[in-house]
């Protein structure tokens, strides 16, 4: 499909590896310049190694986006190298998964830190520059937003946070001319589902297809779901063809939310 991003330009978060590369991988596709943003330099050159599309402009910033004035760099580094911004990919941030009274505060502080203030910060830098291009952004979230789960206190609550943020912040876009989005994905084929599966092996002592298969059946889903699924629906939500959206949440996660 035909998106019309080609020339335009996308700043992504966490993007050295999983849901982030794919999504640079899916927008260097259309044709956006990207400045791929997220702490591991190589990773991230990887990643631009690995693009299909050599004629898009790319540049690798390296932050921490835990640091408060991480995102105004990042956005001023896009702004230096490409003199527009188009699109805002929040995607960075992950929470630790524990029983709750095992967990600290500075795992709670830690899990708010990057991926809520990481979101709030890089929306807040970016909109200017947003307003001027009429343009967009996208928050990867995360289906644990839609119920509680007793391991996952820290991500459910940050999530939920961000799925309100997303709905405050297009409800001031309209006025202003930015579209804000949200993506909750359910599993998908990541390092971090790795780890759960291996954790799934450790904490029930069963093989690699037992654990797999076990985490299907508890979500009810028929697989895994594809970083490059989640990719192409970045880009749709970054093009004109989805217009018409607004403060909307997105679950991609095979069906495994069945909540109104």
């Amino acid at each position: 499909m035909e998106l019309g991003l080609s020339g335009k330009v996308a700043l992504v978060t966490g993007a050295s590896r999983g849901i982030g590369a794919a999504i640079c991988a899916e927008l260097a596709r259309e044709g956006m310049d990207i400045c791929l943003v997220a702490r591991d330099a190589g990773a991230m050159a990887d990643v631009v190694a690995g693009m299909s599309n050599a004629a898009v402009q790319t540049h690798v910033h390296t932050a921490d986006l835990r640091a408060p004035d991480a995102a105004q760099k990042a956005v001023d580094a896009a702004i230096a190298t490409f003199g527009r911004l188009d699109l805002i990919v929040n995607n960075a941030g992950a929470t630790k998964r524990a029983d709750f009274f095992t967990l600290t505060e500075d795992d709670w502080q830690d899990g708010f830190a990057l991926k809520f203030h990481g979101y709030v910060r890089m929306t807040r830098a970016a909109w200017p520059h947003l307003r001027a291009t009429k343009g967009s952004v996208v928050n990867i979230v995360g289906i644990g937003a839609r119920g509680g789960s007793a391991e996952f206190t820290i991500g459910g609550s940050v999530n939920v946070a961000l799925l309100n943020f997303t709905k405050a912040m297009a409800d001031i876009g309209i006025e202003q001319g930015v579209r804000v989005n949200a993506i909750n994905p359910g599993l998908i084929e990541t390092d971090r589902f790795t780890r759960n599966v291996e954790r799934t092996m450790r904490e029930r002592g069963i093989d690699r297809d037992a654990a797999l298969s076990f985490l299907l059946s508890a979500s009810r889903t028929r697989r895994v779901g594809r970083p490059d699924e989640i990719g192409a629906l970045v880009a749709f939500l970054a093009s004109e063809k989805s217009d018409f959206m607004q403060g909307a949440i997105v679950d991609i996660d095979g069906g495994s939310n069945r909540a109104l």
